[in-house]
C-alpha cells in the first residue's frame, strides 16, 4: 500500500464479499483486520480479493528441515499430510535439500502441530531458528526501504545532469569559471542531440524509478480504483510526454520547450518521501517487533528424567523448566523450586526485580537475575502473557478511531476530487486564465496549453491523501506501543480516543484502592486492669484500680495470635500473619473454640483467652468502658477492632482492616489534579466505606452496593451526563466494566486477554490509571495536530498548486517544488507521531507516601 486510498480500496473490495461482516485496514500498520462467516468465506478467498486489487497479503510462513527422507516418495508424503492440516495454505518438500516450506495460518495451526504431523510420518522437522513471523516482517520493511533507496539513488544520479542541461545558460560562467567549461552540456551543440540525451535519461528514470507509479495505476484501473499513484504517474507521465513530443516532433513555436528536468525531479522527490516515508513507518510499529524479540527461544525441560533443550514453543502444559540465572523465562508458570529474583521490566515496566519463591507466578519472556529456579508450565503458546500482550497490541494497532472517520472520508473521494481539481485548472488557464492574467509576465510567450499542463501537473503532484491516512494510525501505533512497554494495554483506537474524554472515575474498593485483604494495623495496650474484674470501672475508687502485670504490644499480640492460630477466619489470619511479621512466636493453644459471629475462646499457659466482639465480652461479664473511646476511633477509620481478654481482664485491642494500596491516595490526588471527579463504589457499610474514602481523599462514595448492582449505579452516572469509567479486577467487576464508557482492568498479571476491560493494567498500581489517561490525552494532542497539520496543508497546497496566487502575487508553484512538498508533507506527520516516543509516563510519587 502507497497511500491512504490504497487502504479505502483493500477496505471496500474485502467488504462486498459475502459472509464479510466487518473490514478494517490500517495503513500504517500494512494490517487488515476481517471479520466473517466462516461457512460463507475462506481465508484464501479473502486473500485473493486483495491480490485481485493489486496488493500482497505476507502469510506465516515456516521452513523446517527435515531428517529422515531417503527418496522423492517420501517428500510427496510429507507434502500431502501437511497439505491436509487445517489452516494449511501451502506445503513444498523439497527431497535434495531436505526441506519444506509451509504457508499456514497460526490462528488455526501452530508450528508444534505441523512438526508433530511430519514425526508421525517417521521424520524429524527440526524449525530454522530465522524462520519467525517477526523476521519475515522485518525482510518485507528491509526489503521495501532497500528498494526505495536504491529508486533515490538512480533517480537523483541522473536527475542531476538533467538539472544541469536544463539550466546550462544560468550556470555556463561560474562552470567555465571553475575549468568545467569542457562537460557535454556545453560542448554539445545546442540541436536536438542534447534533447536526445536528456530523453534517455529522463526514459531511465521513467523506467527505473517511476515505474512502480505506472504499475501501480494499472493495477488499480484494472480493477476499477485509484491511489496515490495515479496523481503521481499522471503528472510525471504528462511531463514525459509533452517532453518527448516536443522533441521528435516539430509543432511549432511554444511548443519546443522541455520538461525532462521536471519529469526527474518529480520522480526523486517523491521516492525520497517514500524512502523517508518507509523508514517512519517501520520505527511506529518498533514496539510491536520489540515485544516479539522479548520471547525466548529455546527452553530447558525435564522429560522423563533427563533434561533437554527444545524450542520454546514445544514446551507442554505440565513440563517442568529449568530457568538458570541470565536466562529468559521461556512460558508462563509457577515457581516449584528454587528462589530468585526477576526482571519484569519487559512486560509491566516495574524497573526493579521482583522476589520469587516456591509457589509464586511468574511470567514467561522476563529475565531470572539470581538463582536457579523451576518453573511447571502452565501456559504455553499463544495462551502465554506475551502473546496475549502482542496480541493486544496489534489488534489495537489495525483497529480505528473514530476520529479517522473523517480521515478515511477525505481518502476515500481524494484521489477523484483532484483530478477533477486538475482538469478544472487545466481549462481555466487554458481558456480563461492564460489570456487574462500573463500578458506582461515572463508567461506571455510560453503556449497556453503547456502553461495550462504545468499548473495541472502541479495541482496532481502537490495533493498529499498520505498525510491525511497516517496521521491517526501512527499516533495510535506509537501510543498504544508506548502503553505497553508500561505495562498499560489499550484495546483499540476507540478505548483510546474516548479515555481523553472522561470526567469521572469510580474506583472498586476491593483490591482496587484496598489491597484485598486484611491486615493487621493497630495493637493497643489497656490502660489499666482492674483488679477485681465485674463492676464497671465508674463504680470503683481510683485508689482500687491496680496494674497487676506489665502488658506490651507484644504480648498482647502473642496471645491474640495464639487465641486465633487454629482459626479459619480471615480476620484471624491476618492477626496471626502479623505476628509472625513481627518475628513473635506463635505457639498451638491448648484449647480452641470458635464463637461465630463472636469471636474465640482459646486456653494457654493455664489461662483463658476471649478476643472478639463487645458482646463476647458482655456475655462474659467483662467491662469494657475504658477501651470504648480507643474502638470508636479505630472504628470511624473502618477498621475492625477485636478486644483482649485474659482470664476475664481485658488487656487491650487489635485492629484488623483492609489497608489501602501503596500509592492509591496519590492516584486520586493526581486524578483531581487533572481535572476528573474520582467515587467510590463497594459493598461494605457506609461507616467503613467512606473512613476508606477519607484516608485517599474521595468525597463521593456508592456504598453497599452488592456486586450485581454496581453496573446499575454506573448506568445512573451516566444519566446525568457524565463520561464515566470504572476501575475494577476486571472479573468480579466485569458487568460494570462493560457497563462504563471505558473499563479499566487492573492487576491483570498473566489474565490479559480475559479482562472485560477496554484498557488492562497488568500490574495493581493504581498510578497506571492515571498514567493511562494522560497517554490517551497524549495521542489525541498527536492525532489532532497530525490531521490539522494534512488538511491545512491539502486545504492550502492544492489552491495554491491550481494557480491561486498567480492573478494577485504573480506566483506559482513549479511542478518539482510541488512534489517536495507532497513528499515532505507524510514524512512530517510521521515523524511528529515518532517525536511521541519521547513522551515520559511518569508516575505520581510524593516522598511523605
Amino acid at each position: 500500500m502507497t497511500c491512504a486510498s490504497c487502504a479505502q480500496t483493500i477496505e471496500k473490495e474485502l467488504s462486498k464479499l459475502e459472509g464479510v461482516t466487518e473490514v478494517a485496514v490500517n495503513f500504517a500498520a500494512e494490517k487488515a483486520t476481517v471479520e466473517y462467516d466462516p461457512e460463507k468465506i475462506d481465508r484464501t478467498r479473502l486473500e485473493k480479493a486483495v491480490s485481485d486489487v493489486g496488493y500482497r497479503v505476507i502469510k506465516d510462513e515456516i521452513t523446517l528441515n527435515i531428517h529422515g527422507m531417503t527418496c522423492a516418495s517420501c517428500a510427496q508424503n510429507i507434502e500431502k499430510a501437511l497439505s491436509k492440516v487445517e489452516g494449511v495454505s501451502n506445503a513444498s518438500v523439497n527431497f535434495a535439500m531436505g526441506r519444506a516450506v509451509v504457508q499456514y495460518d497460526s490462528s488455526q495451526v501452530s508450528v508444534a502441530e505441523l512438526k508433530k504431523v511430519v514425526k508421525d510420518l517417521g521424520y524429524e522437522a527440526v524449525e530454522r531458528v530465522e524462520e519467525t513471523a517477526e523476521d519475515r516482517e522485518r525482510a518485507a520493511r528491509e526489503k521495501e526501504i532497500r528498494t526505495q533507496k536504491h529508486n533515490l539513488m538512480i533517480a537523483v544520479a541522473l536527475t542531476v545532469p538533467l538539472v544541469l542541461f536544463s539550466f546550462r545558460d544560468t550556470f555556463a560562467g561560474f562552470y567555465e569559471s571553475i575549468g568545467l567549461g569542457f562537460l557535454p552540456m556545453y560542448t554539445l551543440p545546442e540541436n536536438k542531440y542534447l534533447l536526445y540525451l536528456m530523453f534517455i535519461l529522463t526514459t531511465i528514470i521513467m523506467a527505473g524509478p517511476g515505474r512502480q507509479f505506472f504499475t501501480g495505476t494499472y493495477k488499480g484501473l484494472r480493477h476499477g480504483t485509484t491511489d496515490m499513484n495515479l496523481l503521481i504517474a499522471t503528472g510525471t507521465g504528462a511531463a514525459y510526454v509533452v517532453s518527448v513530443v516536443a522533441t521528435f516532433f516539430a509543432l511549432g513555436p511554444g511548443y519546443r520547450e522541455v520538461y525532462y528536468d521536471t519529469a526527474g525531479l518529480l520522480v526523486s522527490f517523491i521516492v525520497l518521501g517514500r524512502y523517508l516515508e518507509a523508514n517512519a513507518k517501520g520505527r511506529t510499529s518498533e514496539s510491536i517487533r520489540k515485544l516479539m524479540g522479548l520471547r525466548a527461544k529455546i527452553a530447558r525441560v525435564i522429560r522423563a528424567g533427563v533434561e533437554k533443550e527444545i524450542p520454546a514453543e514445544d514446551v507442554l502444559v505440565g513440563d517442568l523448566v529449568i530457568v538458570r540465572p541470565g536466562e529468559k523465562i521461556p512460558v508462563d508458570g509457577i515457581v516449584r523450586e528454587g528462589h530468585s529474583a526477576v526482571d519484569e521490566s519487559m512486560i509491566t515496566g516495574e524497573s526493579l526485580p521482583v522476589d520469587k519463591k516456591v509457589g509464586d507466578e511468574i511470567i514467561g519472556a522476563t529475565i531470572n537475575k539470581t538463582g536457579v529456579l523451576k518453573v511447571e508450565a502452565t501456559k504455553v503458546g499463544k495462551d502465554t502473557a506475551l502473546s496475549q500482550i502482542i496480541k493486544l497490541v496489534e489488534d489495537a494497532q489495525t483497529s480505528k478511531a473514530p476520529i479517522q472517520r473523517i480521515a478515511d472520508y477525505v481518502a476515500g473521494h481524494f484521489i477523484v476530487a483532484v483530478h477533477v481539481l486538475a482538469l478544472a485548472a487545466f481549462f481555466f488557464w487554458f481558456f480563461v486564465g492564460y489570456p487574462t492574467f500573463t500578458p506582461g509576465t515572463i508567461f506571455e510567450t510560453a503556449s497556453p496549453f503547456l502553461f495550462a499542463l504545468l499548473i495541472a501537473i502541479t495541482t496532481l503532484v502537490i495533493a498529499c491523501p498520505c498525510a491525511v491516512g497516517l496521521a491517526t494510525p501512527t499516533a495510535i501505533m506509537v501510543g498504544t506501543g508506548k502503553g505497553a512497554e508500561n505495562g498499560i494495554l489499550i484495546k483499540g483506537g476507540e478505548a483510546l480516543e474516548n479515555a481523553h474524554k472522561l470526567d469521572t472515575i469510580v474506583f472498586d474498593k476491593t483490591g482496587t484502592l484496598t489491597k484485598g485483604e486484611p491486615s493487621l494495623t493497630d495493637i493497643i495496650v489497656a490502660r489499666g486492669l482492674l483488679a477485681n474484674p465485674g463492676p464497671s470501672i465508674s463504680q470503683i475508687p481510683p485508689e482500687e484500680i491496680v496494674v497487676l502485670e506489665k502488658w506490651s504490644e507484644e504480648s498482647v499480640l502473642k496471645y491474640a495470635a495464639v487465641a486465633e492460630k487454629m482459626s479459619e477466619h480471615p480476620l484471624g489470619k491476618a492477626i496471626v500473619e502479623g505476628a509472625k511479621e513481627k518475628g513473635i512466636e506463635v505457639d498451638d493453644p491448648e484449647a480452641f473454640n470458635a464463637i461465630p459471629g463472636h469471636g474465640v475462646e482459646a486456653k494457654y499457659n493455664g489461662k483463658l483467652i476471649l478476643l472478639g466482639t463487645r458482646k463476647l465480652m458482655k456475655d462474659n461479664g467483662i467491662d469494657i468502658e475504658h477501651l470504648e473511646e480507643e474502638m470508636k476511633t479505630l472504628e470511624n477509620d473502618g477498621k475492625t477492632a477485636m478486644i483482649l481478654a485474659v482470664d476475664k481482664r481485658p488487656v487491650g485491642l487489635v485492629a484488623v482492616a483492609d489497608t489501602l494500596t501503596e500509592y492509591a491516595k496519590e492516584a486520586v490526588d493526581e486524578l483531581h489534579k487533572m481535572g476528573l471527579e474520582v467515587l467510590m463504589i463497594t459493598g461494605d457499610n457506609e461507616r467503613t466505606a467512606k473512613a476508606i474514602a477519607r484516608q485517599v481523599g474521595i468525597n463521593r462514595v456508592l456504598a453497599e452496593v452488592l456486586p450485581k448492582d454496581k453496573a446499575n449505579e454506573i448506568k445512573k452516572l451516566q444519566s446525568e451526563g457524565r463520561r464515566v469509567a470504572m476501575v475494577g479486577d476486571g472479573i468480579n467487576d466485569a458487568p460494570a466494566l462493560t457497563q462504563s464508557d471505558i473499563g479499566i482492568a487492573i492487576g491483570s498479571g498473566t489474565d490479559v486477554a480475559m479482562e472485560s476491560g477496554k484498557i488492562v493494567l497488568i500490574k495493581n498500581d493504581v498510578r497506571d490509571v492515571v498514567s493511562a489517561i494522560k497517554l490517551s490525552r497524549q495521542t489525541m494532542k498527536k492525532i489532532k495536530q497530525n490531521l490539522f497539520w494534512a488538511f491545512v496543508y491539502n486545504g492550502t497546497g492544492l489552491p495554491v498548486g491550481a494557480g491561486v496566487l498567480f492573478p494577485s502575487l504573480g506566483f506559482l508553484v513549479s511542478p518539482a517544488l510541488a512534489a517536495a512538498f507532497m513528499a515532505m508533507s507524510s514524512v512530517s506527520v510521521t515523524a511528529n507521531s515518532l517525536l511521541f516516543k519521547r513522551y515520559k509516563l511518569k508516575k505520581v510519587h510524593h516522598p511523605a507516601a
